[in-house]
C-alpha cells in the first residue's frame, strides 16, 4: 500500500489586498517540508496540485527542499471555496478589515457560520458550486491518487479540500468538517493509507518538519 501526503499551501496573505501568495515565512514551511521528505527519502510517483498560486508556490518549495520534482497534475478539484462569498451568503453588514484580535475573531465567527451553512444546503454563496459539488470534485481527486495505491503520492491544497477529504473517510457531518477546517495549520501534513478502493486515515495535521524549539514560531494558521 501506498501513502497519500495532503498538504496544505503554506502561510499565505491573510488580511493583504492579495491572499493567493505565499508569504516568506510561508516560502520558509515548504522548503523545510520537502527536506523533511528528503530525509524520508520519499520519491512521488505523482503530485496533483489544485490551480492556484500558493498551491504552485507551495509545491515549487516542497520540490526545492526534496530535489524531486515530477510535473505536477493541475486538479481543479482541489481549490478552495471563496471564503468572502461563503460570509456573504449569511451575513450583509460591513465587513472590518482583519486587523485586529477582535475582527479576526469576528471573520471566522462568520465563516464557520457560513461554511455549515453551504454544506447543509441552507446557503448558496455567489459565484461558487453547491456543496454537492465542490465534494464531489474533491472525491475526483482522491480516485485519481487511488490509481496509484501501491505509490506515495502528494496532494497540495487548501484546508477546505483537505478537511472535506477527511471527512469523506470518516463519514463526518458538516459541523465536525469545519471544525477540523478550521484546525488545519500552514504547510500541515495529512496522511491516507491508499488501496485501489478507498483511503483510510493515518494521520491528521502533522508538522513533523517543524518541530525543533527554534521553529516554533513558524507555525501559523492562515
Amino acid at each position: 500500500m501506498g501513502t497519500l501526503y495532503l498538504v496544505r499551501h503554506g502561510q499565505a496573505s491573510f488580511g493583504s489586498h492579495d491572499y493567493d501568495r505565499l508569504s516568506e515565512l510561508g516560502h520558509r514551511q515548504c522548503r523545510a517540508l520537502g527536506e523533511h521528505f528528503r530525509s524520508m527519502n520519499l520519491r512521488f510517483a505523482s503530485v496533483l496540485t489544485g490551480t492556484l498560486r500558493r498551491h504552485r508556490e507551495t509545491y515549487e518549495g516542497i520540490a526545492e527542499g526534496l530535489g524531486q520534482s515530477p510535473a505536477p497534475e493541475v486538479c481543479a478539484g482541489l481549490d478552495e471555496y471563496n471564503p468572502e462569498a461563503i460570509v456573504r451568503a449569511v451575513y450583509s453588514g460591513e465587513l472590518p478589515k482583519p486587523d485586529s484580535p477582535e475582527a479576526v475573531r469576528q471573520h471566522f465567527r462568520l465563516l464557520r457560520e457560513g461554511l455549515v451553512a453551504w454544506m447543509q444546503g441552507q446557503a448558496v454563496p455567489a459565484g461558487m458550486p453547491s456543496f454537492a459539488d465542490f465534494s464531489a470534485g474533491v472525491a475526483g481527486a482522491l480516485a485519481r491518487a487511488r490509481e496509484q495505491a501501491d505509490e506515495d503520492v502528494l496532494i497540495v491544497s487548501s484546508g477546505g479540500p483537505i478537511s472535506v477529504a477527511v471527512g469523506q473517510v470518516l463519514g463526518l457531518q458538516p459541523e465536525a468538517v469545519v471544525e477540523l477546517n478550521l484546525r488545519i495549520r500552514n504547510s500541515a501534513v495529512t496522511e491516507f493509507v491508499a488501496n485501489p478502493k478507498r483511503h483510510s486515515l493515518l494521520s491528521f495535521n502533522g508538522l513533523p518538519h517543524l518541530h525543533r524549539p527554534e521553529l516554533a514560531d513558524w507555525v501559523t494558521y492562515a
